[in-house]
């Protein structure tokens, strides 16, 4: 199945079935946030997708966004309690251990952005798995994470419906 066809069925399933866009949502956003799913599971198309699904049925984006935000945030949050338990050792586990520079690289990118890094790295593909589980490798401070990591996700996902929404009105703008 094409990346493409996998887009359309989930946005297909979450305008069809409404009730579902918030937990589809938040599951989403959470593998697309979680290290190691994220690699196989390119939801932020998905998000977009659904985006541009729900501004065309009129739904309040709002709920949807924190589902979002949370499912991210909760990705993120679990990816960086990975790298505290298990420290250098992820470097060895499957995608890490095929793409063995993405540690060195997450670690210079958090060293050198700090906090910031952790917002910036939320909407870079290669970054956005690795630069949690790297923060919590090199122990950056919990709270200082936590509070990067909420801020980052609700910005994210904010972005991405939006874009979505757009998308559908000007899908909608473009069509009569």
């Amino acid at each position: 199945m094409g990346i493409e066809s996998y887009f359309e069925q989930v946005s297909a399933f979450a305008r069809e079935h409404q009730a579902w866009a918030l937990p589809i949502m938040f599951a989403l956003a959470f593998a697309e946030s979680l290290a190691f799913i994220s690699f196989i599971i390119p939801a932020w198309g998905a998000l977009v997708a659904i985006g541009v699904a729900l501004g065309q049925s009129g739904v309040n984006l709002v709920p949807v966004w924190i589902a979002a935000s949370l499912g991210a945030a909760c990705g993120d949050w679990l990816s960086y309690w990975i790298g505290r338990k298990l420290e250098h050792r992820v470097a060895h586990i499957w995608p890490l251990s095929r793409n063995p520079s993405l540690i060195p690289r997450g670690e210079a990118f958090v060293k050198k952005w700090g906090v910031l890094g952790i917002v910036i790295g939320r909407f870079s593909g290669p970054l956005r798995a690795s630069v949690p589980l790297v923060a919590g490798i090199f122990e950056m401070p919990y709270w200082r994470f936590q509070a990067a990591n909420f801020a980052s996700a609700f910005l994210w996902a904010g972005v991405l419906l939006l874009f979505g929404d757009g998308l559908s009105k000007t899908l909608t703008m473009f069509s009569k």
